[in-house]
């Protein structure tokens, strides 16, 4: 077996930890500060009874149980405890032999606190101490006890995002506290939870657990309830607003104090307000600044993003009552609109914005690493995407925090096709419907996490629907839950055009597939999925690993079946009933265009091949079609970005974060200047995904074939505007030669510095669909394109030589010495031992050279996955030899 994932990924994941972390937790003394429960002893029921009583016991004898840091699932505290390794796990279908039976009774997560608290004369005017409890979502439901008694029971706390805050001051004690959670378990159909429908196996727990950190705060009498919430316009106008919550009967007068700070930690101003609240009610506070040369944040492919910040204090007559650690925020504006066509396009700082994104998912069981994600939004932004789209994956304030840094718009919303959608039209579901108690919950999941949410300058829309929208009951409760939390950002129906409640009216997007294979020709059609308004997901079902990764996950028997049974079910795509079992429909387009593999070396060439294809014509027809036509592209998100376990399919880069053939094909799509080849029309089309880049360019336009020789060679003059996309007027016709042909696109400036490289392997004879018999997922195609001769090309001297440039970087320099295309060239970076480093980001990577072409690629090693660096490339081709070469 291969090394584990944990060594592979090295310090990126950080799923396990050496040490034994306390599970004692000693309160700060300081108003307002708050103590993040830093671990847990975690015991199944089952073992233990269901005495709370007695399991909150500061006497009880916890030595056998697991112990946690301060969240995982059940699975994951399984895994942090050694009961299972993700390597073991995740090798085949090992997964397939957990027993669920152990998680379908309650499990008790419990931990100490050392207190020291004064209660007397907590009012309005005196000197005591409040404690509150912070949840943030526990999966699914829970009770919750501290020294035994009831703070809240499983119909209150409920819900993977049910955040709440309680008053626990009744029930706590100076020195040790034993705080008690009993998780109850989760059930995708009936429980509002993260679940994954068909993308991977369930997790055996359903994600069950202490999910998301609980902590404990300190307050005088009053409290604010929230971070502060920000509303900035572009003028510099900005205001604030804090919930004001009053935990005495007598109530309070209070003070609101918040200091504004500018991106270079600058004091903008200061506002201040009073606010009176009688009883244990709550008030929302407002604080209006008008800050002087506003700074504007930006996506990160169109500006900077400056961010601004913001703490506030809450005092009492008995003085600091509270605080909220520094917030910050961006100065920016986004809306929505809709076309003639129902078609939604998103507009930042009054700038129409194309969204070029792809769907995440969280780990399997929910295990976080801010590492990774700072890791995968890496590889976003390298691949030139501008935005993910979270589909009921809403995952964690460090999410939110680094897009913003890093200049990532989010599209965030509830899921499919489980309890979220339990809607009586919803006619894919299991026919569980909502209930009265059902409404409380989502009403109380809304609110937190628009609180959690709402001031991040990344936020693009939320979708409170995905494949159908919410009824008028629920719809009306996401609605006032969100301007209540002054969101403002798009309110978005839902994903798909199913219909749409009245309130909102049409989402303006569509969700017609598809989700497997097609050609790179489907796209510049005018149908179903093709480039033409707002696709919230799809794509051409693709995302191989390279043949470092699969080693990691599929045994040999595995790993022959990718090549030898291209039909059978496999148990690292989908679940086994879905439409995504196998690769059938995969593998047969690809024997018939590549011809049959006679290696599986050769059959992960091929579906590089492919993959690359697929998401490049993807993603170009979507730029190409941005404007200038009747009915714009407006945006798409692939489905999807990446995997929440080692998988097959649907991926830009995989698991480990080695990336491959798709996340390649994006990468030259994305370019913020490119010229693209209409896979349809044949014609040549400029895009400028710029914010201000124009200007004079110059297109070279070369055709050659399989031999070398050119069939066709020109040059055009054009100008290029701002954010924008047009046909070129100009058709390449590789249908009049009778074999494969490459064709190369330059783009380059008056002075002759290449701004875009692009080189098309094409057919003489098209792929045709047959569009009448598309289905969901799929449009069937009944002649294949053929590049079959391909493998048969006379190979060409490729002459390799690499630069290591710094500590992390080095640069390569290919060379096409021989007379015929060197086609698609591979370059995989290893540390000493031959082991992947990831990540990596190349320049550019599986790439074609012309006879006699010379290109530079950089590298740049991050982190270097923990192995010691990048020392060697490995490289591999079409019709090269393979080598190794020293990154010296």
């Amino acid at each position: 077996m291969a090394l584990s994932s944990s060594v592979i990924l090295g310090s990126l994941l950080l799923l396990t930890s050496s040490f034994t972390p306390t599970t004692t937790a000693s309160l700060i003394s300081s108003p307002g500060q708050k103590t993040v429960i830093p671990a847990w002893k975690v015991q199944s029921s089952s073992a233990t009874g269901n005495d709370a009583a007695k399991l909150s016991s500061p006497l009880l004898d916890t030595s056998t149980w697991y112990t946690i840091g301060s969240k995982a699932t059940l699975m994951g505290t399984l895994l942090e405890n050694g009961v299972y390794n993700d390597s073991a796990l995740f090798f085949s279908d090992t997964l397939d032999s957990v027993e669920y039976a152990p998680f379908r009774v309650p499990w008790f997560y419990r931990a100490e606190l050392d207190v020291d608290i004064k209660t007397d004369n907590a009012s309005a005017n005196g000197s005591g101490d409040r404690l509150q409890l912070v949840t943030h979502g526990i999966s699914s439901r829970a009770d919750v006890y501290l020294n035994g008694a009831v703070v809240a029971d499983k119909n209150t706390q409920v819900g993977a995002y049910g955040g709440l805050t309680y008053d626990i001051t009744p029930y706590v004690k100076s020195g040790k506290n034993v705080l008690l959670i009993r998780a109850y378990p989760t059930d995708y159909n009936r429980d509002f939870a993260l679940g994954f429908v068909d993308w991977n196996p369930y997790p055996p727990d359903n994600g069950t657990g202490v999910w998301r950190d609980v902590e404990v705060k300190k307050t005088g009498p009053a409290s604010l309830l929230s971070p502060p919430r920000v509303n900035a316009k572009l003028d510099g106008r900005v205001s604030i607003k804090v919930d004001v919550k009053s935990w005495v009967d007598e109530g309070v007068d209070a003070k609101v104090v918040c200091t504004v700070k500018d991106p270079q930690g600058k004091e903008a101003g200061k506002p201040k307000a009073a606010v009176k609240i009688a009883g244990k009610g709550w008030r929302k506070v407002i604080l209006d600044i008008k800050v002087s040369n506003p700074r504007i944040w930006w996506p990160k492919q169109w500006g900077e993003q400056p961010l601004y910040s913001t703490s506030c204090l809450l005092s009492t007559p008995s003085g600091l009552s509270d605080t909220t650690s520094s917030t910050r925020f961006g100065i920016r504006t986004v809306s929505s609109s809709l076309n003639t066509h129902n078609d939604t396009t998103f507009t930042i700082n009054n700038t129409p914005f194309q969204v070029l994104g792809a769907g995440y998912t969280s780990d399997i069981f929910l295990r976080f690493s801010p590492s990774k994600l700072r890791a995968q939004f890496q590889l976003v932004l390298d691949m030139g995407l501008n935005t993910v789209r979270l589909e009921g994956k809403q995952e964690h304030t460090q999410l939110y925090e680094l897009a913003d840094e890093m200049g990532i718009m989010v599209m965030a919303g509830w899921e499919c096709c489980d309890k979220w959608e339990g809607w009586s039209y919803n006619d894919e579901g299991s026919g569980i419907t909502f209930t009265e108690p059902d409404y409380s919950v989502v009403n109380t999941s809304m609110r937190h996490e628009a609180q959690m949410m709402q001031h991040h300058p990344s936020l693009l829309a939320f979708l409170v629907g995905s494949d159908f929208w919410p009824d008028d009951k629920a719809t009306r409760i996401y609605v006032d839950a969100l301007n209540a939390l002054d969101w403002d950002v798009p309110i978005i129906a839902s994903a798909s055009q199913r219909g749409y409640p009245a309130l909102l009216g049409n989402g303006g997007m569509k969700m017609d597939g598809p989700y497997d294979w097609v050609p790179p020709n489907y796209w510049y059609n005018k149908q179903l999925g093709a480039a033409f308004g707002f696709a919230s997901e799809l794509g051409a079902g693709v995302g191989t690993p390279e043949l470092i990764s699969l080693r990691h996950f599929l045994s040999p028997a595995d790993l022959a079946d990718l090549w030898k049974a291209p039909e059978k079910g496999l148990y690292h795509m989908s679940t086994a009933v879905s439409s995504f079992y196998s690769r059938a429909i995969y593998s047969s387009a690809l024997f018939a265009r590549y011809g049959a593999p006679d290696s599986l070396d050769d059959y992960i060439l091929k579906a590089q091949m492919s993959d690359y294809e697929a998401t490049r014509a993807q993603f170009e027809a979507y730029a190409t079609r941005w404007t200038g036509i009747e009915r714009p592209a407006t945006g798409l998100v692939y489905w999807m970005l990446n995997n929440a376990w080692p998988s097959l399919h649907w991926n830009l880069f995989d698991y480990y974060l080695h990336t491959a053939g798709s996340f390649f094909g994006v990468k030259t799509a994305t370019r913020i200047e490119h010229v693209v080849y209409d896979y349809a029309t044949r014609a040549i089309h400029l895009v400028n995904r710029s914010r201000a880049s124009k200007g004079r360019r110059n297109v070279d336009i070369e055709l050659v074939d399989v031999k070398g020789v050119v069939l066709s060679k020109s040059t055009i003059s054009v100008t290029t505007s701002p954010n924008t996309s047009r046909n070129l007027d100009t058709v390449v016709n590789a249908t009049s030669t009778t074999d494969v042909s490459f064709l190369r696109l330059l783009l380059s400036t008056t002075d002759g510095k290449v701004v875009s490289r692009n080189v098309y392997w094409l057919s003489p004879t098209p792929d045709i669909l047959v569009w009448e018999n598309s289905t969901w997922y799929h449009t069937p195609v009944s002649t294949f394109a053929d590049y079959t001769s391909l493998n048969t090309m006379e190979k060409t001297e490729l002459v390799v030589t690499s630069t290591h440039t710094s500590g992390n970087k080095g640069e390569l320099v290919l060379v096409n010495e021989g007379i015929v295309p060197a086609v698609f060239v591979r370059l995989g970076l290893v540390d000493a031992d031959g082991s992947d480093v990831v990540p990596v980001f190349w320049e550019d990577n599986y790439v074609t050279l012309f006879p006699g072409e010379r290109i530079g690629v950089g590298v740049r090693f991050e982190g270097a996955g923990g192995l010691g660096g990048g020392k060697r490339v490995e490289v591999s081709g079409m019709n090269v030899d393979a080598r190794v070469v020293s990154l010296s």
